[in-house]
């Protein structure tokens, strides 16, 4: 019963987090940056750089999911930080969404300008 309680937060918290990003995707990126790496490669050093609990303590998490669209979004527990990771012909792109522009959102900028 309790595993079945906890998918269900899961699925939920999943809807929330989805509409919050197809929200942040209609205006433009918090940055935009670019990588020769590949997709992949950029989307787990994210999802790991994110986890970093020295840097941010109890709220270190971040969930790498394929996107519909191809390539993949690393977000944060309630989708407060998002970046979307696309492979292009001249390497990867990453559009990095943040829903407050404060140093919870500089440093996971930062962390995810190093997987670069």
């Amino acid at each position: 019963m309790r595993v079945l309680m906890a998918v269900m937060v899961a699925a939920l918290l999943a809807g929330c987090a989805g509409s919050a990003m197809n929200e942040a995707r209609s205006k433009s990126p918090y940055k935009v940056l670019s990588s020769a790496k590949a997709e992949q490669v950029v989307a787990q050093c994210v999802q790991f750089a994110w986890q970093d609990e020295a840097v941010f303590g109890v709220d270190a998490s971040a969930y790498l999911e394929p996107a519909k669209v191809g390539g993949y979004t690393v977000y944060t527990r309630s989708a407060e930080s998002f970046a979307d990771i696309r492979g292009q012909a001249s390497g990867t792109t990453v559009n990095y969404y943040a829903t407050q522009d404060d140093w919870v959102a500089k440093r996971r900028l930062a962390a995810l300008a190093t997987c670069l």
